[in-house]
């Protein structure tokens, strides 16, 4: 993984399957990596070990990075996010508010490099859920000037 990234380990999960000489442990991780510059990715990877399933999952995180587009430290509109049970609402907020949201979805904003958001959580509480939530809620802003192209109209340069 490149240095430039930010990543946060969200869960690491520990699995434990029953064989003859006692239980055999294993472990899961999700982690968030972005470029704290509009681009955020999530993974998860499964080992006999912590550390190499960590590394697993940063290195499928830096592979599924989605563009996000930021505006002033924030996102450009407000926007929901699903994903399975969780739901997500991504609000944009002023200078200065900070990130409002829980452990998950406050990894996915600081990785990302939103520094100015109000966050609410629907549904259930699991962190991988809420991260895949927040992602697709991401993967879905736009900025003024894309819609405007996409539908064909001019903006007003003056407001």
């Amino acid at each position: 993984m490149p240095g430039d990234l930010l990543d946060r380990v969200v869960k690491i999960k520990r699995c434990a399957a029953v064989v003859k000489g006692g239980r055999r442990f294993s472990f899961a991780a999700m982690v968030v990596v972005g470029d704290g510059k509009g681009k955020v990715g999530w993974g998860y990877g499964k080992a006999n070990e912590v550390p190499p399933s960590v590394s697993k999952a940063q290195k499928q995180a830096s592979r599924s990075m989605v563009d996000v587009p930021l505006v002033q430290g924030t996102i450009p509109h407000q926007i929901w996010g699903h994903f399975g049970a969780a739901k997500v609402v991504l609000i944009p907020a002023g200078a200065g508010t900070g990130i409002i949201a829980g452990q998950a979805v406050r990894a996915c904003c600081e990785a990302c490099g939103v520094h100015d958001i109000l966050t609410k959580s629907f549904g259930t509480n699991n962190p991988v859920t809420l991260v895949k939530a927040t992602i697709d809620a991401m993967s879905k802003l736009r900025t003024r000037e894309e819609v405007a192209a996409l539908r064909g109209v001019e903006l007003e340069t003056a407001r």
